[in-house]
């Protein structure tokens, strides 16, 4: 019976993390939209391009709860290998990112919040919160990246559920964004 069974998407979640990290890292992100270039501001953006994508599995969980668990201990892992290379001992690193885990949620929470209530302003207030620490002389960079997020969300809607399924993603080029 075992033989049956589905194995754990690892791999399949591995592939879209890194689609996610090389979205999450593309310039526009950084030069045109404000994010700050720390590991701080790389966290966040890579956290908020892996909400997206757990929102839109989100959207058929019984076949795509477990690439979702993958891909969040994925992500995890990786900033646990992160935080390692940086230098930082053994005995802090779980302490980094339980607390890293902690935001990641905090922040899933305010932005699925915001965008389920269809509440532009939430979406920004959160945004600037989370990406720019409170610092309310970026609220337009705040609301740059808010109208990002939910042109994104929609573009991944359309995405079909079977790639992601395969561990395959394609992000829209910016320029759908400029132009609507």
């Amino acid at each position: 019976m075992g033989i049956f069974r589905r194995k754990k998407p690892v791999d399949e979640a591995h592939a879209l993390y890194v689609e996610i990290v090389r979205q999450a890292r593309q310039p526009f992100l950084f030069e045109k939209y404000g994010a700050p270039d720390s590991v701080d501001g790389r966290f966040d953006m890579i956290s908020l391009h892996l909400f997206l994508i757990l929102r839109r599995l989100k959207a058929d969980a019984d076949r795509t709860s477990d690439l979702s668990q993958c891909l969040f201990d994925t992500m995890f892992a990786d900033m646990d290998r992160s935080l390692r290379e940086m230098g930082a001992g053994d005995l802090g690193v779980g302490r980094r990112v339980k607390a890293m885990a902690t935001a990641f949620y905090g922040r899933l929470s305010a932005y699925e919040k915001a965008i389920a209530a269809s509440d532009d302003a939430a979406l920004t207030d959160a945004i600037l919160r989370n990406i720019f620490r409170e610092d309310e002389s970026r609220g337009e960079d705040a609301q740059q990246i808010g109208r990002y997020v939910l042109w994104l969300e929609v573009e991944l809607a359309r995405f079909p559920l079977e790639e992601l399924l395969d561990g395959a993603i394609r992000f829209p080029d910016i320029s759908g964004l400029d132009n609507s």
